[in-house]
Formats: C-alpha cells, structure tokens, sequence
C-alpha cells in the first residue's frame, strides 16, 4: 500500500514541477515581449502622396502595410491612366522603411527620374513617376 502512494506523491510532484517550469517560460516570455510591443505601437508611420503638379489627383495618405498602385479597382492607389498597368507598383513598409517595387508593369515606375529595377527604399521628398502621374513622398 505505501508503495502506491509513494508512487503518485512522485507522479504529483514532477506535475507540479512541470507546471512550474511552464509558468516561469511563459512569464518570462511575456516580459520580454512587453518592451517590444510599447515600442513598435502600430509600428508603421503613415505615408502621404501629395501631386507633383495639378494633374486633378487628390493629396493620399497610407497607413496599411502594403499599398497596391495600379489602374484595377481594388488598388489602393488607382490611378485611371492607360499607361499605368492593372498592378503597376507596390509601396511596402518593412525593416522600418518603406519601398517601392515595380511588379513589371509595361512602361515603368520611376523614383526621381529613375526606373526602380529592384526594391527601393523611399525616403521624404521622393518623387514617384507612374504613367502621366508625378507623387511626392512624405511621412507623418
């Protein structure tokens, strides 16, 4: 009889023990993660287009993670210009930067004048060129 209870005072025991070492790992985890949750808020600052000239565009602002330019209707940017592609650009917010990133569109997207070939990091004051459309780049 006292082998069966020396048994489940053992079995008891290493439960507790597991319970405790899972208690502490999830503290633990939970004060770490704390820091970096207050500092990244919604982590992404917004992002204004403003026209270059007066092409009758309005003033945008983008506070998503990916902003889709193009001519379909279910961009965030469309722009009505048949010189810009269905899906011409997207503008993405990672590594604490925003980019730019032609998706082959037929004739182009350009940051100062200059065809984007690769990802491009954009920065305030940038001028994005895509068909007749001409957008400066600001941050709030």
């Amino acid at each position: 009889m006292s082998a069966v209870v020396v048994l489940i005072l053992r079995i008891l025991i290493a439960l507790a023990l597991y319970a405790f070492a899972a208690y502490a790992f999830f503290l633990l985890w939970k004060t770490i993660r704390k820091p970096a949750d207050a500092r990244s808020g919604s982590g992404i600052p917004a992002m204004t287009l403003q026209p270059a000239e007066d092409s009758g565009l309005e003033a945008q602002r983008f506070d998503s993670e990916e902003v889709l330019v193009g001519r379909e209707k279910n961009c965030q940017l469309c722009l009505a210009d048949e010189a810009i592609s269905a899906r011409h650009a997207i503008l993405s917010y990672h590594n604490k930067q925003w980019w730019v990133e032609d998706l082959g569109s037929t004739n182009g997207t350009f940051l100062n004048k200059l065809p984007v070939t690769t990802p491009t990091v954009l920065v305030k004051d940038d001028t994005l060129t895509f068909g007749k459309f001409s957008l400066v780049v600001g941050f709030e």
